[in-house]
């Protein structure tokens, strides 16, 4: 079997160099940040340029350079022109931009390379990478998951809401078998109603009252045991699945789970899993669920990262900002393996790639991550 070589690209670290602009030869690299640095949502592009600079701090490399431009949200304006002041400091490989919406303004930009963080698209388009981590990524690691623990009835369950036709289309083509799909309403009081009918709930209730009608008038120890079993029962036979992936967060995965709990979803005969979960505390309030399961980044390499975010500003990263940190690793390496960066084909490497938030590798046209598979137990988060 043909051994598998892994680049670890955390441990390609980097030192802060206060001259974010340089005029030096070839030899150095430039590396952009189109994030929004002013605006509503500043905070998350100053967080991006925090961890850019923890990076830089890493390594004693003085031919490595940031040089950040204020892209706004979703501003054509601002963004080209960033990409116009860019294109005179000589960068060729650029860090963002955040939102899948804002492609359209920098696609056909063919002689830069973009490094997005957007997890809408992991494929690989003229001049662009998404290194996001992607329901694609996360379905592929949660059903080989599934399939592991010999589940075979799974439904694929999320809201109708904006993304809807996307979560429909990517679901879709990843031709998953022995899969369902189930939609729902953002809004508790009709999602409750909603889930009773997926899970059979008012006929499974009718089933357990009939069958407490048949031992009423027995008076035989047997019988007198079995309704005492059944007096204990909210309803009485099984759903027709054996597995849920629930593609949601926040409030409304808890509300999710709360109605199917309150549904008498036996929770030993059937898995609960979910999507988009960044490690959320949360969920540990959320008592209902005895074990949820959900792919996602390396948990101690995310608390490390954390941590020394912490320590060194004070205050805690974006989630997001971790996928930056990859993303200047990534270049970094690519930068080094090649002498210069020319187009989006000096990144797309055989080697699988190792960074804090997994093992991702190039594929078939596409970025997928191999994630790993935690579940919370105890107010803890445990990799299973």
């Amino acid at each position: 079997m043909k051994k598998i070589v892994f680049i670890s690209i955390f441990y390609i670290l980097f030192v802060f160099n206060s001259n974010l602009l340089s005029n030096e030869d070839s030899k150095t690299l430039k590396v952009g940040l189109l994030a929004p640095l002013s605006g509503a949502y500043s905070e998350i592009g100053n967080s991006l340029l925090y961890s850019l600079q923890l990076s830089l701090e890493e390594i004693n490399d003085e031919n490595v350079f940031i040089i950040p431009k204020d892209s706004g949200f979703n501003d054509k304006d601002k963004i080209n022109l960033a990409i116009s002041q860019f294109r005179s400091s000589g960068v060729k490989v650029i860090i963002g931009p955040l939102a899948y919406e804002e492609f359209e303004y920098v696609k056909k930009y063919n002689d830069l390379i973009f490094i997005s963080p957007s997890n809408i698209n992991p494929e690989i388009l003229n001049n662009i990478i998404s290194i996001g981590v992607s329901l694609e990524s996360q379905l592929i690691a949660l059903t080989k998951f599934l399939k592991d623990q010999k589940k075979t009835k799974t439904i694929i369950m999320f809201p109708e809401n904006d993304y809807l036709k996307i979560i429909e289309k990517k679901v879709e083509n990843l031709n998953l078998k022995n899969i369902k799909t189930f939609t729902y309403s953002s809004n508790p009081e009709v999602l409750t109603g909603e889930i009773e009918i997926l899970t059979n709930y008012n006929q499974r209730k009718r089933n357990l009252e009939l069958r407490k009608k048949m031992f009423l008038d027995k008076e035989d120890q047997q019988s007198i045991k079995e309704l005492e079993r059944l007096e204990r029962l909210y309803t009485l036979g099984d759903v027709n699945f054996d597995s849920i992936i629930i593609i949601d967060f926040g409030n409304n995965l808890k509300s999710v789970l709360t109605s199917l709990v309150y549904s008498d979803v036996n929770q030993d005969k059937v898995l609960f899993t979910t999507l988009n979960q960044w490690f959320d505390e949360s969920i540990f309030y959320e008592n209902t669920i005895k074990n949820l399961y959900y792919p996602s980044v390396n948990y101690q390499e995310f608390r490390k990262y954390n941590n020394k975010y912490y320590k060194k500003f004070n205050i805690y990263p974006n989630e997001i900002t971790i996928l930056a940190y990859d993303a200047l690793g990534l270049i970094y390496y690519a930068w080094n393996k090649n002498g210069e960066i020319n187009s989006i084909k000096d990144f797309l490497f055989k080697n699988k790639i190792k960074g804090k938030i997994g093992t991702f590798s190039f594929k078939d046209g596409r970025v997928i991550q191999e994630l790993d598979i935690y579940k919370t137990d105890k107010k803890k988060f445990i990799k299973f």
